[in-house]
Parts: C-alpha cells; structure tokens; sequence
C-alpha cells in the first residue's frame, strides 16, 4: 500500500505547540501493535515468514511476535468481529524498522519469494517497501538514512517527498540473488510508526498534538505527519479516502507509545486532562497501572506507558 505523495505545505501551530517543555520527550518512541484477525494461523505466518519476525508466544486466541525477544506486535484472533468497512477508520500500515540497507534488501528478497510487493518508495529520510497482509492491513518495511542526511527546511521541518525506489540498488546491499534467503529480521528491528486513517484531522491534532505532546512536522493535502524528538515521524494520519465512521471491527486494536520516564508521563496526562475539560473533543482516558490508555474520536486505543 503505497503512500501518495507528499507536498510541502505546513498548517499553522499555535504558541502553546511551540512551547518545547509542552511536548513529548526526546527518547518517545512506538512501542508494540496489535491488530485483530480472523485467521490467526495465516496471519502469523504471513508475519513470520515475510515480514521476518520470530513468534515469541502463542496461544488459540492470541500471537505475539518480535525480535530477539522483543514483542513487536501481538494478533488477536477476533474472528466474531466484522470486516473493516470501506467507511471505517483505521490502519493505513504499521510500520516495521530495519536497521540497515542491507536488512532492507533481505526484506525484499523474502517479499519477491513468498509475498507481493505492492509498492516500493524513497522518502528522502528513508526507503520503504510497502505490502498488505492477507486480511488487507497494510504493512510498510522500512530503513532511515543516516540523520544527518535528512533535508532540512529553513523553519527546521524534516523534509519527505515520494519517488521511485531503487530498488535495484536496495537488493543488491542485500547481496542480490547469490546472497539467499534470509528468514529473520535482524537485532534492531522495531516498529518505527503507525500511520492511521482518520475522520477528522483537527480532531487527531487535538488528541496526538495537544494532548499526547507530538510535534507537528510534514504535511501534505489531507495528511498529517507527528513526531517526538525530531524524529521524521511517529504518527502519520490521514483522510485520503474520506473514512466517516470509527473503527469498529477486525484491523488495528492498540498500540503503545513509550515515553523514557515518569515525569514524562505525568506531563502527558496533564496534557490530556487539559484537552479533555476543554470539550472541544471527545475521547476517553483510562487510567491503568501501567500507564494510560486513550481512545480517541475514531475508536483507536493508543496505550503509553514508560519502558
């Protein structure tokens, strides 16, 4: 599922989303994502064999995946759950980080060998592949430029566009053809970000941006791009396909951002609390012992907790 392109054009932040200390720490980052399926088996499968992780438990309801021992995502079977519908909200890709060029070109000889390559771009900050899983989510396999080479506009923004691949060069790092099949992800795969497909964009702004504490970067017609610590994005959202109503059934279910420190949790439900007595939005807050979950307008539970 390939992204269409992005166009240079900012929205206009207050003050308040200007103010460095009101933000997300340096250090955020996306932690695990769990999606809802109806064939468990397949979906696993599609997840080990392709995307490259190794399955870390696995019971008649529930898979988690990861690497080295770190849980990635997690697959709750809900096969009493209906398809997504073409009005509901959701996931556009979750978005799966490889350390190296190299790793990249082993994730593309595994989709060649066992999958479909759907699309395959290069966002100047990164080179990504995109495919979708056999229940339709869309997966995105990706790896950063180094960060001194990202562009830079004048105002500090990171600056991405959308361009053809090389993706002869992407599989030739991996050694082409002669170099055979890798089966895992390597050490350092993580889930970089999750990008959604949303109702509104002004109301993903008020929970993510004025609440969470993500700070807005790259925009586009209809897109929003988010970000903690100058990372090009954590969070990407988007109404391309004019969704209308929450997320209701099978797709994503949760997913966690991980802030480096209590005080930066605590700052983050300040933030929250703030955004949810202003009315302007409605979504819910659930206090947990591990941190705090919110669900917001479209339906999409977001977990944060500390590492």
């Amino acid at each position: 599922m390939n992204a269409p392109a992005v166009v240079p054009n900012r929205m206009d932040t207050d003050a308040a989303r200007d103010d460095p200390d009101d933000r997300l720490p340096a250090g955020t980052r996306i932690g695990r994502a769990a999606l809802r399926v109806a064939d468990l088996d397949e979906t696993t499968a599609f997840y080990r064999d392709v995307v490259g992780l190794v399955l870390l438990d696995r019971d008649d309801d529930r898979a988690t995946l990861g690497v080295d021992g770190t849980a990635l995502l997690v697959l709750e079977h809900a096969a009493d759950r209906p398809e997504r519908s073409r009005t509901d909200a959701g996931l556009f890709h979750t978005a799966f980080r490889v350390p190296s060029r190299a790793a990249l070109g082993e994730a593309l000889a595994r989709v060649r060998d066992r999958w479909r390559l759907d699309g395959a771009s290069d966002h100047l900050v990164s080179e990504a592949l995109y495919l979708d899983d056999p229940e339709g989510n869309g997966v995105e396999i990706y790896c950063d430029r180094p960060r001194e080479e990202w562009p830079v506009d004048d105002d500090g923004t990171v600056r991405m566009a959308t361009e053809p691949l090389d993706v002869q060069g992407v599989a030739g790092a991996a050694g082409g053809k002669s170099a055979g099949l890798v089966d895992d992800a390597p050490l350092g795969t993580d889930v970089g970000h999750v990008h959604l497909e949303v109702t509104s964009l002004s109301a993903f702004e008020a929970v993510y941006v004025d609440g969470l504490g993500f700070e807005v970067g790259m925009t586009g017609p209809n897109v929003r791009f988010v970000a903690a610590g100058g990372y090009h994005h954590h969070l990407g959202a988007n109404t391309w396909r004019g969704r209308t109503t929450p997320a209701a059934g099978r797709g994503i279910a949760w997913f966690e951002v991980v802030v480096p420190d209590a005080a930066g949790l605590e700052a983050l439900r300040e933030r929250l609390d703030a955004v949810a007595a202003a009315g302007d939005v409605a979504f819910e807050i659930d206090e947990r012992e591990a941190g705090i979950a919110v669900t917001d307008v479209d339906g999409i539970e977001v977990r944060v907790r500390t590492p």
